[in-house]
C-alpha cells in the first residue's frame, strides 16, 4: 500500500498514476466549490455536486486512513525504532496529515453540529492545500515555517506591540479632531495596521499635525518590520535547501566505495533525490564531483 502513496522509485507508475488521480480529484473539488457558489449554477445541478461530493469524500477519506496505516512501511519511518502504533500518532500529528484530516473533517462534522452548510463548505476550500503534498516547494516552506515558527512567532509579536502601541498614540492625538475614525483603540488598530504593512488604504488619516509626524515615523518603521519574517522565511528556506543537499551529498558519499560507484545504491539515491526536491543537474554535479574526490583521494593513497 505505501508503495501506491509513496514513491518507491523515480519510475514507479502506480505511484504517478495515483499522484496524478489525487491532484485531479483536487483540482474537481475546487472547481466545483467555486461553481456552487453561482447561485443558478447550484440549483440547477444540486444534486450532482452532492454526489460528486459523497465520492471525493470516501476517495478522501479512503487515502486518509491508507495513508495512516501505510506510514510505518516509508523511509522516515522505517529508521526510527519505535512502535508501528507510535510511529501512526507521529504521522497523525504530521503537517500533512492535519491538512488530510481538515480536508474531510468539516464533512463529517455536518452531522454533530446543526449550521449553515454554507459556512461548512467554505471549509472545503482547504482541501487545495492537499496539493502540498505533491510539491516538493510546498513541502519545504512548510518545514520552513515549522523550524521557523519561534523566530516568526517573536517577529509578529514585536509587530504587534508596535501596532499597538501605535494605535493608543495615535488614539491620543487625534480622537477629538476625528472622533469617527479613533473613537477608540481598537478602532485606532486599523489604521495602525494599515500603516506599519505599508499597505496605506488612505480610508483613515491623520489629520493634525503631531498625527502626520507620528505616521510618518510609523510608515518607516513598518518598512523594516514587514520585511523581519520576510527575511527569516527567506534565511529559513536556504537553510532547509543547503540541508537537503547535504544529505543527499552524504548518501552520494557513502555510495562510493574504494573510489568507485556502488550500483546498488542507486535506486535508494533516486529515491532521495526525489524525495529531497534535488534536480537531476544538481544531482549530475554532485555525483561528478564526488567522483572526482574520491579518485584524488585514492591517488594520493595509492602515492
Amino acid at each position: 500500500m505505501a508503495k501506491l502513496l509513496e514513491p518507491s522509485s523515480e519510475h514507479d507508475k502506480r505511484y504517478l498514476w495515483v499522484d496524478i488521480l489525487l491532484i485531479v480529484l483536487i483540482g474537481l473539488n475546487i472547481i466545483a466549490l467555486i461553481l456552487q457558489s453561482i447561485e443558478p449554477i447550484e440549483q440547477l445541478y444540486y444534486w450532482h455536486f452532492f454526489y460528486f461530493e459523497l465520492f471525493s469524500i470516501a476517495i478522501f477519506t479512503v487515502e486518509y486512513i491508507a495513508r495512516i496505516w501505510s506510514c510505518v512501511d516509508t523511509l522516515p519511518y522505517q529508521q526510527q525504532t519505535d512502535s508501528n502504533l507510535q510511529k501512526r500518532l507521529r504521522y497523525i500529528r504530521s503537517p500533512l496529515a492535519v491538512i488530510d484530516l481538515l480536508a474531510i473533517l468539516p464533512f463529517y462534522l455536518g452531522f454533530f453540529i446543526q449550521t449553515d452548510l454554507r459556512y461548512l463548505r467554505v471549509f472545503r476550500l482547504l482541501r487545495v492545500f492537499k496539493l502540498s503534498r505533491y510539491s516538493r516547494a510546498m513541502q519545504l516552506l512548510l518545514n520552513v515555517f515549522k523550524e521557523e515558527r519561534y523566530s516568526l512567532f517573536a517577529a509578529f509579536s514585536v509587530l504587534f506591540i508596535i501596532m499597538l502601541v501605535a494605535a493608543c498614540a495615535m488614539y491620543t492625538l487625534e480622537k477629538d479632531i476625528q472622533p469617527e475614525n479613533f473613537s477608540s483603540i481598537p478602532q485606532a488598530m486599523w489604521w495602525s495596521l494599515v500603516t506599519l504593512t505599508t499597505v496605506g488604504y488612505g480610508d483613515v488619516t491623520p489629520i493634525t499635525g503631531l498625527g502626520r509626524l507620528f505616521g510618518g515615523l510609523i510608515t518607516i518603521v513598518g518598512i523594516g518590520m514587514v520585511a523581519l519574517p520576510a527575511g527569516i522565511l527567506a534565511s529559513g528556506f536556504s537553510e532547509q535547501l543547503s540541508r537537503r543537499r547535504q544529505f543527499y551529498q552524504l548518501a552520494l558519499d557513502q555510495a562510493f566505495q574504494d573510489g568507485k560507484f556502488d550500483v546498488a545504491a542507486e535506486p535508494l539515491l533516486q529515491r532521495l533525490r526525489a524525495e529531497l526536491g534535488v534536480s537531476h543537474t544538481e544531482a549530475a554535479i554532485l555525483r561528478e564531483l564526488m567522483e572526482k574526490r574520491h579518485q584524488a583521494l585514492q591517488f594520493h593513497v595509492k602515492k
